[in-house]
């Protein structure tokens, strides 16, 4: 049971609903022999032997043709393509032979509901494999052609013709009840999927913003300084070219803007590297939103007033903990709550969507927990009941 938690948690949301809807098609389509032996059950008189084999074959032939057919129409599916036309044909040619098996077996005595029904099965089984890729458009007339076929078959097997009539419109509404129940199966799918390359958009969206970010930073401290070094650098080249005096000062100017141009950018670097908690909490709220990830941030002002070195330890774990969510979760819902006693700092994140199967302790929770140990904290980290936990733990006056 572990491998099979750890196989199913492994695996994304649109891979999961594929695989729902695939063996949903897959497992009703391989029922028809099952529901041809109990519509041979029905039978209210000796059924011929031919008559018998011909229909539990074209039973098998449906199962197995409407199989591939959900196959090639899944995948026909994604690609945005065509439904192709040889596993159609397939697929309707061995319903016929089940439907027309059925009348002849079921036709020839006192009239039986086996009749219409032998004929709405297989055919109404074929068409909801070819959900997969037909539009409801497409279907509703070959599901009302369906119900008219199986009426006529119950007419001509001695049901009145009202009684024709009313069990073909039964078998009309039935028919198309299955169908676009399948049919809608595979639009969720769809959202699904759409959802899955939004959230992957939205979070592509924000690294390119702190790209930027960054980037617009390193221009604003680097731009004016290194024009004035150019400009500096052409007015020193031709002071010395013309053997006048003031190079030497230009050039000294030179060297002393550069070294505070490194000093800034080595603060920007630092900036940016270094983890500070009330940053790390809004950048969380952001990126996790982004992400489609409902964040709620409870004792955020509790933290202001925390010496320094808490609160980079308190931003690595923040920063840690969204990463996890974003990367190893599929949660809608993060929580994450600051409490600050006279003794201790304690921070908790907690998200949904994290799986029956423990993760354990990966490379970051574990340099983060030596870095936390280094002040006198402890991390701890549990999954349960589908919710991940991440609690972190520093004394107040840690050093």
């Amino acid at each position: 049971m572990p491998t099979v938690t750890r196989w199913w948690g492994g695996r994304s949301d649109p891979e999961r609903i594929e695989l729902y809807t695939r063996w949903s098609f897959y497992s009703f389509l391989g029922a028809i022999p099952l529901f041809a032996v109990a519509v041979l059950g029905s039978a209210a008189h000796p059924v011929p032997d031919l008559a018998v084999g011909l229909f539990f074959a074209g039973a098998v032939g449906t199962a197995v043709g409407g199989v591939v057919l959900t196959r090639r129409g899944l995948a026909a599916h994604r690609r945005d393509e065509l439904l192709p036309s040889r596993p159609v044909l397939g697929a309707f040619a061995a319903a016929g032979v089940m439907a027309a098996a059925g009348v002849w077996a079921f036709g020839s005595g006192d009239a039986t509901p086996a009749v219409p029904w032998s004929v709405a099965l297989p055919l109404g089984m074929v068409l909801t494999a070819c959900s997969t890729v037909w539009t409801t458009r497409q279907l509703l007339p070959h599901v009302a052609g369906i119900g008219l076929l199986s009426g006529l078959a119950g007419h001509l097997g001695g049901t009145p013709l009202p009684g024709a009539v009313a069990q073909g419109a039964v078998l009309t509404v039935a028919v198309l009840s299955v169908v676009l129940a399948f049919r809608f199966s595979v639009w969720v799918l769809d959202v699904v999927r759409e959802m899955a390359r939004s959230r992957e958009a939205q979070l592509q969206l924000a690294v390119a913003e702190e790209r930027l970010r960054f980037a617009r930073d390193l221009h604003d401290v680097m731009g004016r300084d290194l024009s004035t070094i150019a400009v500096k650098s052409q007015l020193a080249g031709e002071l010395v070219r013309r053997d006048q005096p003031g190079a030497a000062e230009e050039l000294a100017d030179i060297a002393r803007i550069a070294e505070g141009s490194l000093r800034e950018v080595r603060e920007v670097v630092r900036g940016y590297r270094s983890a500070d908690l009330a940053g790390e909490l809004a950048g969380a709220r952001s990126v996790l939103r982004a992400a489609g990830v409902a964040c709620t941030v409870v004792g955020e002002d509790a933290g202001a007033a925390l010496p320094v070195q808490v609160h980079t330890a308190l931003g690595w774990v923040v920063r840690e903990a969204v990463t996890n969510v974003l990367r190893h979760s599929h949660a809608a819902e993060c929580a994450i709550s600051l409490s600050v006693t006279p003794e201790e700092v304690r921070l908790s994140v907690v998200n949904d969507g994290a799986g029956e199967a423990d993760p354990g302790w990966g490379t970051g929770l574990t340099g983060l927990a030596e870095r936390l140990a280094g002040l006198g904290g402890r991390l701890r980290a549990r999954a349960e009941r589908g919710r991940f936990l991440l609690d972190a733990t520093l004394p107040r006056a840690a050093a």
